[in-house]
Formats: C-alpha cells, sequence, structure tokens
C-alpha cells in the first residue's frame, strides 16, 4: 500500500529534483492526470493526490487501441491509489491520419487524445493536464511529444528532470505495485509503418498477445505483419518460447495469423522505429 502522506514528504528531503516535481504538482492546484496505468503517470497520479487531493482526477482515452488488460490494470492501479478514475472515448483510431499509419501517427493519437481530454477538462473546470513523459523520453522517435506540447499538457518529471530509473525507485519506495512491471504502448503500436491501422488487427493483436500473457510470458509484443506474428519477448525468455513453440503457433493461428515466427533479437521497446533509424 501507497505510504502515508508523511511518510512520503521524508523521501523528498534530500532529493531536489523530487522537491521540484512535487512543488510543479502542487502549484497547479487543479489538475488532470493523462493516465495510462504505466509507472511514469501512475507515479505522477501519486505524487498528484499527495500533493492536491480530490483536486487531482485520473482518466483514461478508451478506444480500440488500448487492450482491455491494460484498461483493466489501470482501473486498478487508480483504486490502489485512492484516486478519482474517469473514462473518456477517444476517436483516434476513427482518423484517416491515424488509420495511414505513417511515421507521424502518433501525433494524430495523441492529438485526439489530448483534444478529448481538454473538452473533458473544460466541463469538469480543470485548467491543467499532466502526463507522465519523463526526461529519458527525448531520445527516440516521438511525435507524440509535439502534440502534448501544442496542447499544453504538462510533464512535471521530465521538466523536474527526472528518468526512468529514478521514477521506478521512487515508485517502489512509494509502495506502488506496478513500480518494475513492464513498460507498455498502444496496440497500434505493434503495426509497422505503412501498413494501414484497422479494428480489426488490433484486436488479432490483442488475442495473440493475452495467449502470451496466460502461457507466462512477462515482457512482450506481437508485430503484425500480415499473415506473419512476428513474437517478442525478453531474451531470458526465448528459451520458453520455443518450449512452447505449437501452443504459441496454435493461439497466433487462432487470433487470425497464419504463421508465427519468434524475433531472435528479443523485446527491444520501439522496434518498429528501427527502420527510420536506418534511413
Amino acid at each position: 500500500m501507497p505510504l502515508r502522506k508523511a511518510h512520503a514528504r521524508v523521501l523528498l528531503m534530500n532529493d531536489p529534483a523530487r522537491r521540484r516535481a512535487s512543488d510543479l504538482i502542487r502549484g497547479f492546484e487543479r489538475v488532470l492526470v493523462a493516465f495510462s496505468g504505466g509507472i511514469d503517470s501512475t507515479l505522477v497520479l501519486r505524487l498528484a493526490c499527495q500533493e492536491l487531493g480530490a483536486n487531482a482526477v485520473a482518466v483514461t482515452a478508451v478506444s480500440p487501441s488500448l487492450a482491455r488488460r491494460d484498461l483493466e490494470a489501470s482501473q486498478d492501479i487508480a483504486r490502489e491509489i485512492g484516486a478519482t478514475h474517469e473514462l473518456i472515448k477517444s476517436g483516434e483510431t476513427e482518423d484517416s491520419r491515424y488509420q495511414r499509419n505513417d511515421p507521424q501517427r502518433c501525433y494524430f493519437c495523441k492529438t485526439n487524445v489530448y483534444q478529448s481530454l481538454i473538452d473533458f477538462a473544460g466541463r469538469e473546470g480543470f485548467p491543467w493536464i499532466l502526463d507522465g513523459t519523463n526526461a529519458d523520453d527525448t531520445g527516440d522517435h516521438r511525435p507524440g511529444l509535439q502534440a502534448a506540447r501544442e496542447h499544453g499538457v504538462r510533464s512535471p518529471l521530465q521538466e523536474a528532470g527526472i528518468g526512468k530509473e529514478e521514477i521506478r525507485t521512487w515508485a517502489r519506495e512509494l509502495g506502488l505495485s506496478n513500480w518494475n512491471l513492464p513498460a507498455n504502448a498502444c496496440l497500434s503500436s505493434r503495426v509497422p509503418y505503412g501498413s494501414e491501422v484497422t479494428p480489426e488487427k488490433l484486436a488479432q493483436i490483442e488475442q495473440a498477445e493475452a495467449a502470451l500473457h496466460k502461457l507466462g510470458f512477462r515482457e512482450l509484443r506481437v508485430r503484425h505483419h500480415d499473415q506473419v506474428a512476428r513474437i517478442e519477448v525478453s531474451r531470458n525468455e526465448l528459451p520458453l518460447a520455443v518450449e512452447h513453440g505449437e501452443h504459441i503457433t496454435s493461439a497466433m493461428r487462432e487470433a487470425g495469423f497464419l504463421y508465427a515466427t519468434l524475433d531472435l533479437a528479443g523485446f527491444r521497446s520501439g522496434s518498429m522505429n528501427d527502420g527510420l533509424k536506418k534511413k
């Protein structure tokens, strides 16, 4: 369970970056937290509830690109923190610019999501929207960050100079149960650039990944290459994937893929960006 507020304060005393993040959040007075249930936005929500109490509300945008497993996890974490948690519908998967899936897809996704959050914030009287962007999120291809800045979304962890390692350390100290869970991303990130994003593909990916989770794999992606499911699991789980080859092949076929392949390089977050780096 999270530490009491007084105990949480002790953790800030000798860390200027932590104090800055908390001071930033406290200065906003009333906020919505764009909440995915991942550790970054979880820490922001935990701090916002600590500093602002009922004036901090979590909002999760729901669309076909959000796996049911991830939605349920976000609801569990919000309850754990004791935060008010709202669900809103976002329409990115209905946007033709998003569907065509060029390297700017994430920009159009976040443009839709943040506009939905802004509309909700306006109706409910919230002047600020916060997200979980951190100081390590500037190196890869991240057009969604541009959308966040254009929509006035603030990123207290990034602004305070706090990166992923420190986030996990702080979250562990605060007793957050997801402090060491693998990072995740929307289902559309499994579709190669240039291949259209459709609800059918997203449903295939969700079903395929759910099957792998049931087999005990912890860190994974199923990349959608038309008839081929390219499976990424952590390198230490590659032998387990070979051992379960028949079950995995059957599960991929049940999800609608004709072939199942195992990527010997293992899990790499953002591996669909490899082609962009090569160019």
